[in-house]
């Protein structure tokens, strides 16, 4: 599982490289600053990349976990994602892996939030096999992406 984790996490980086690249705070623009931390009073360690060319990114610790969230230039937020446990993904969820993936491993689960509702994401694993699916609180599953070895590397 550590594997698969760093594997992936390595992928993210090499994949966002080209245009993440971390900024000062005098680099991000006030709205984004004072949107940011309207949203996030309680922020600590926060570093500021560009996710695209009309999009920042905080990646910051609240309460003890890492979080990420996005906003545009003009300071309105986009999203906010944080990684959650295992035991605390809803059980809807649960029932419909074990119908429709049966003998899957769970390698990660983050819950995003969104302005339009708030969606689980996990990546499961059985062999060769590995998936990202998104699902919605009740179990729905809303997407479904192969995780292919190149979008590890």
């Amino acid at each position: 599982m550590n594997k698969y984790l760093t594997i992936v996490s390595i992928g993210l980086l090499l994949s966002t490289g080209a245009c993440a690249q971390e900024h000062s705070d005098e680099e991000v623009p006030d709205a984004v600053k004072t949107a940011f931390s309207h949203k996030f009073p309680a922020a600590k360690k926060v570093s500021w990349d560009m996710e695209s060319a009309t999009e920042w990114e905080a990646e910051f610790k609240l309460e003890g976990n890492e979080y990420s969230a996005n906003f545009l230039a003009d300071g309105t937020w986009q999203e906010t994602e944080h990684e959650i446990k295992k035991a605390d993904i809803p059980e809807a969820i649960k029932q419909t892996l074990a119908k429709d993936f049966a003998g899957y491993e769970i390698e990660e689960a983050e819950i995003s939030e969104k302005a339009d509702g708030t969606v689980y994401e996990l990546a499961v694993e059985k062999g060769e096999e590995e998936w990202e699916l998104v699902f919605d609180a009740n179990g729905k599953l809303i997407e479904k992406k192969a995780i292919e070895e190149d979008d590890e590397d």
